[in-house]
């Protein structure tokens, strides 16, 4: 039953024309009753997403008609059904007997987990970050660095507080994603991180030395990484995006062990080599209790300048078949484009350095469907644990 359908039957009887009604606050939420969000199988009136519902006269003075205004609170800048659910308000209320006109303002509240507990060694520097997401892979060279910047861009050009943490403390890659030319200045007791396009970066390659290689041992790196999730003012984030490092070691170990992250966002390519790592990844994050949001596919396809046919260069189908054998979401494919790696290579973030190609419109659905999983997980109340122990049986 479409929507139009649903709105007549609530406020028609069979065989009936349509019954007058009282136009209140009350008529305008029941006829608001039929728009679901789709992810959280609700509708947005018993969701508390309406808010601040207005009746007035109409412009022009046409007696007993009316405009309704009202404001839709969404749990996500990133929601990537904001414009159907708006349009599917307007349709509602249009529908209703005296109004001429809607104003439907659609806004966001992004959803975050339980507060940090002040005693908590991160709580200067995480407590007013609403999420964490981990990008990981289980193995380099499938762009889970790449698909961490254009994610944590994506995020941010929906309208979200967003903080990007190159974890990957070996080989650090994001400064030269993103043309990170700025260094961190003191803020009190913590470390204040620069920004590029309103996005706050820390990374290992901020302190390097040229072109040397960082050498350190696994205790080493595990204490850069607790610096960066204990003294750095991160202020007040929608969302944390952190860049693993390849495989499942010390440095993703202290990473749960120390900051409450939210959700994890899993990249291959579609082989069954890449797959092989990627199921040891999630693996990890099963054991780490933290909840995995879903799978990317990077280098899912190509398209040649002179047809329009998909060529498979590293197989079909792997991303998909890996997040349905372990019960999680598919959040997208990634085609390949020689535009992605030079955007990359000069320090520009594909989704702004070519927003209205079809890569980047992957991204943005991407960082949509990452968006969705997290308010799920918020809805379904699978909060995050606030301190993960891992000890071992000997």
């Amino acid at each position: 039953m479409g929507i139009m359908d649903r709105i007549t039957e609530r406020f028609t009887s069979k065989g009936s024309t349509k019954q007058p009604v009282t136009l209140d606050e009350t008529t305008v939420l029941n006829a608001l009753r039929v728009v679901q969000d789709p992810d959280l199988h609700k509708d947005i009136v018993t969701l508390g997403f309406v808010r601040n519902v207005k009746i007035s006269a109409a412009t022009g003075g046409l007696e007993g008609q009316h405009e309704v205004s009202l404001e839709v609170n969404l749990t996500t800048p990133a929601c990537p059904v904001k414009e159907q659910l708006k349009t599917q308000c307007e349709e509602a209320l249009m529908a209703l007997p005296g109004v001429s006109s809607t104003k439907v303002t659609m806004t966001a509240s992004t959803r975050g987990a339980l507060p940090l507990n002040t005693g908590s060694p991160v709580a200067a520097s995480l407590g007013q970050v609403k999420n964490i997401i981990a990008v990981a892979s289980g193995k380099g060279g499938v762009g889970k660095s790449t698909t961490a910047v254009n994610l944590a861009w994506s995020l941010a050009k929906s309208g979200s507080k967003v903080g990007l943490l190159d974890a990957d403390i070996y080989g650090p890659s994001i400064p030269l994603m993103t043309r990170l030319n700025a260094g961190a200045t003191a803020s009190g007791t913590l470390v204040e991180p620069p920004q590029v396009d309103g996005v706050k970066i820390m990374s290992v390659g901020m302190f390097g030395q040229g072109g040397k290689a960082t050498i350190m041992r696994g205790p080493m790196a595990a204490a850069v990484i607790k610096q960066f999730l204990s003294q750095v003012a991160w202020g007040e984030l929608d969302y944390l995006v952190i860049d693993y490092p390849p495989g499942t070691g010390d440095i993703q170990l202290t990473i749960s062990q120390t900051a409450p992250v939210t959700g994890a966002v899993i990249v291959t390519t579609p082989q069954e080599v890449a797959l092989i790592d990627v199921r040891k990844a999630i693996s990890m994050f099963e054991t780490l209790k933290v909840p995995v949001l879903g799978v990317v596919e990077t280098m899912s396809h190509f398209i040649c300048d002179g047809c329009d046919k998909k060529h498979f260069i590293f197989r079909e189908g792997g991303g998909a078949r890996v997040a349905s054998e372990h019960g999680v979401a598919f959040l997208g494919e990634i085609p390949m484009d020689q535009g992605l790696v030079q955007a990359s290579d000069e320090g520009k973030p594909y989704v702004t350095s070519h927003q209205k190609s079809p890569v980047a419109s992957a991204f943005a659905s991407v960082a949509g469907a990452v968006a969705s999983q997290v308010s799920i997980l918020h809805a379904e109340n699978k909060n995050v644990l606030q301190h993960f122990s891992l000890e071992w049986v000997h």
